[in-house]
């Protein structure tokens, strides 16, 4: 009797272990990731937040090959409101990382949260990530130092012997300064103008005529957005006729609208999803590309493709390749999934994106390089490769 009594109750254990280790192990496979994603949805840099949202609302319901939720929220291109959605989506959502912001103020706010809470965030701004932060900031925006030798290339083919920069007066416009300056000098370029302006500024007339007065052979309009279609607009109605360069951060549609006729000719650097049908079929995002601008039109028309909805499935594709990684060595919600995922992406290396190849290091968190830009120049209203 006392060894049927043991017989049975030694099955019913083997039976409980059995369905725990096959509950673990369902359990291990449905772990749900959790996505936290600030963007400038609305201030300022709205025309960028918004076709990022828009392309984060087009994203599958997994992530390397685990469910995933994303939890979206606005920051108004407020780096205070950055600040705060960071820190709430990480206390309080308890999300695996973060995708955003949108502007390099509202990213470096993030990064600086980002890295106390020890959390891998993907900015869709092009920030270097400084000590204190690369740890766990990652930059998918072509860095300024990339695209700004595009420009230097076409400035020597023009012969451009003077230039005159008006941009931000905060980081992105302090960066490209920083960056532009030797540069011109080395390319035996003056720089005869440095003129400065706000993301809300509704007038940049006495910007303008200081830069005209300077006559320029050329002028480097540095902004994003609609707001970089402020000085171009004015300098044009003063009678400029010299070179307009703007930078990558007005690549969208509502720019072309807003510039009208005064962005004709304007030169830029991009990234390859802007003119993905030019490339040439040899090109390794030609596929990723054209795929992507493909689905992104047929949800929201035609010519709506944009380079910072590009940059959120870039996030993506990022994070879907390193989370299939991350996923072996823990499971997310834990410090653990965090670190595997923030090492899965470091490791990352020749992953096609819409706007290049990716790949990452532990030194080198700007994850484009030279050979994910092309030269654009504007054309009644449309972007052409600059060959």
């Amino acid at each position: 009797m006392k060894q049927a009594i043991f017989k049975a109750a030694a099955i019913v254990l083997a039976t409980s272990a059995a369905l725990t280790l096959l509950s673990g192990a369902a359990q291990a496979q449905t772990a749900e990731i959790t996505i936290g994603v600030t963007l400038s949805a609305t201030g300022p840099a709205a025309s960028l937040g918004i076709p990022e949202k828009q392309a984060i609302g087009m994203l599958p319901k997994t992530l390397g090959g685990k469910p995933v939720r994303y939890v979206m929220l606005d920051d108004g291109t407020d780096p205070a409101a950055a600040s705060k959605n960071a820190r709430r989506l990480i206390e309080e959502d308890k999300v695996d990382a973060i995708i955003g912001s949108s502007t390099v103020p509202t990213s470096i706010a993030v990064a600086t949260v980002a890295a106390e809470g020890k959390t891998p965030a993907i900015a869709l701004s092009p920030f270097v990530p400084k000590p204190g932060w690369i740890a766990w900031s990652f930059s998918l925006p072509q860095p300024v130092g990339v695209m700004s030798a595009a420009l230097l290339d076409d400035m020597a083919k023009r012969k451009v012997g003077s230039l005159a920069f008006i941009g931000y007066n905060d980081s992105y416009g302090e960066a490209w300064l920083k960056d532009i300056q030797p540069r011109v000098e080395a390319a035996g370029i003056k720089l005869v103008a440095t003129e400065r302006f706000a993301r809300t500024d509704q007038s940049v007339a006495g910007q303008s005529v200081k830069v005209a007065a300077s006559r320029p052979d050329a002028v480097l309009v540095v902004g994003s957005g609609t707001p970089a279609a402020l000085p171009m607009t004015a300098l044009r109605e003063r009678g400029f006729k010299g070179a307009i360069y703007q930078t990558h951060g007005v690549a969208n549609n509502d720019f072309l609208r807003v510039g009208g006729k005064a962005a004709n000719g304007v030169v830029l650097p991009a990234g390859a999803l802007l003119v993905a049908e030019q490339l040439p079929s040899s090109h390794p995002s030609k596929a990723v590309a054209t795929d992507f601008v493909t689905r992104y039109e047929a949800k929201y028309g035609a010519g709506s493709r944009d380079l910072f909805a590009g940059y959120a499935y870039d996030a993506y594709l990022l994070l879907d390749k390193a989370a299939a990684t991350a996923g072996k060595a823990a499971q997310p919600g834990t410090p653990a999934f965090r670190q595997a995922l923030r090492d899965a992406i470091e490791g990352t290396t020749n992953l096609p994106a819409t706007h290049g190849v990716i790949s990452v290091s532990k030194t080198e968190h700007s994850v484009y390089d030279n050979a994910s830009r092309v030269l654009v120049r504007i054309q009644d209203g449309g972007w052409r490769i600059v060959q």
